[in-house]
This record gives structure tokens, C-alpha cells and sequence, in this order.
């Protein structure tokens, strides 16, 4: 249970990164991915990347430059444009659902108008699932100019769409239904210089 504590990326490297140890079981038709993150980046950077041996950006929250976040599902993304801020707190959600495409954004507990990607695509099973750095290959692949640095917490994942109101209960680490993995009960690996600090 890490409900107090964030994982710090102190530098900027090629190779530090937390390794989820849990992926859904079976292929995903819907999902939600939640986490909170806190930096002072300007350049572009990955906070959450799921890849399998066909797809390295099977679903990727990545963040090209402030107040920018992509969302990928199946190597296409949309872009939602949030507010700049420097060196504030930043929630995300981010939910898609293959039988309509519908991809729902939530950027600190609001809800952002929806878009559409990638309908009637399934999200592969066999996954390597990594925060902090994106895979340009399964498992692998990282760049530095595109790794993380800061504090990342709260991260969560559904097999179902989300309601704003169990956005809400995922920013405050009280998930009102069970996720594949959340920080309550987090199966992780760290690799390289990421710390758990309180």
C-alpha cells in the first residue's frame, strides 16, 4: 500500500524507470488509466507506457511540452490541451472504450470534452507496463530526452470506463470499485535511480 508515498525520478537517464508487475488478463476493450505526476519539465516526456511485442504504444500518456497530453491507443493518439502550469500537481484520467473509440479525459478531477480513436481496436494482454520512460520496443527502447523527472503517484488501472465521481475517489486513493493494479496494492520493480520516498 504506498497510499503516502510518490515515486521520485531524481535525473534524467536512459534506463531508470518502475516496472508495473501486473497486466489484465485477458485483451482489453475498455480501460481507464489514472495518475498523478509533479514536475517542472518543459521538454517531452512519458508518464505511463504499455507496449506489447506488435504495438510499443498499445496505450501511452505521454506529454510533448506544457499543457499538452497526448493519449494513444494502438500507435494513433488524440491531444487534449490543459491549462500551463509551472511546478503544480497535475491528475490525470484517461479512458477508452473500443466498441464507439470514445476516449474520456479528466485533468485535475474535470472532465475535458471527449474524442474519438481507434474503434473496434483491442488493447493486447501481454504487456510490459513502465512509468517514467517510453518503450520504443517492448520492454525497452528508452530515450532520455523523452524519460521523466519529478514525483509520480496515485497510479491506477481499469478494465471498465470511469464516472467523474470514481475520478475523483482514484485522485484522493480511495477507488470506489477494484482496478487491475492502483496504489493501494502496487506490484512494482524499480530499475535504475527511482526512489519511494513518503
Amino acid at each position: 500500500d504506498l497510499e503516502h508515498h510518490v515515486f521520485v525520478y531524481p535525473l534524467e537517464t536512459k534506463n531508470s524507470h518502475v516496472l508495473v508487475r501486473a497486466k489484465p488478463e485477458q485483451p482489453l476493450q475498455n480501460f481507464t488509466v489514472c495518475l498523478q505526476s509533479y514536475t517542472d519539465l518543459s521538454r517531452p516526456y512519458s508518464l505511463f507506457s504499455y507496449a506489447t511485442k506488435a504495438q510499443d504504444n498499445e496505450i501511452l500518456l505521454f506529454k510533448p511540452k506544457p499543457g499538452e497530453y497526448r493519449f494513444y491507443v494502438g500507435g494513433k493518439f488524440v491531444t487534449f490541451h490543459v491549462p500551463q502550469s509551472i511546478a503544480a500537481s497535475e491528475h490525470v484520467c484517461a479512458s477508452w472504450e473500443s466498441a464507439t473509440g470514445i476516449v474520456g479525459f479528466w485533468f485535475n478531477g474535470k472532465a475535458w470534452p471527449r474524442k474519438g480513436l481507434q474503434r473496434g481496436y483491442t488493447v493486447g494482454a501481454e504487456a510490459a507496463i513502465v512509468l517514467g520512460q517510453e518503450q520504443d520496443a517492448f520492454g525497452g527502447g528508452f530515450e532520455a530526452q523523452q524519460s521523466f523527472t519529478g514525483e509520480l503517484s496515485a497510479v491506477y488501472m481499469w478494465d471498465t470506463g470511469i464516472s467523474t465521481s470514481e475520478v475523483m475517489g482514484a485522485m484522493y486513493n480511495r477507488p470506489s470499485k477494484a482496478p487491475i493494479f492502483g496504489w493501494r496494492n502496487f506490484p512494482y520493480k524499480i530499475v535504475g535511480e527511482v526512489y519511494l520516498k513518503p
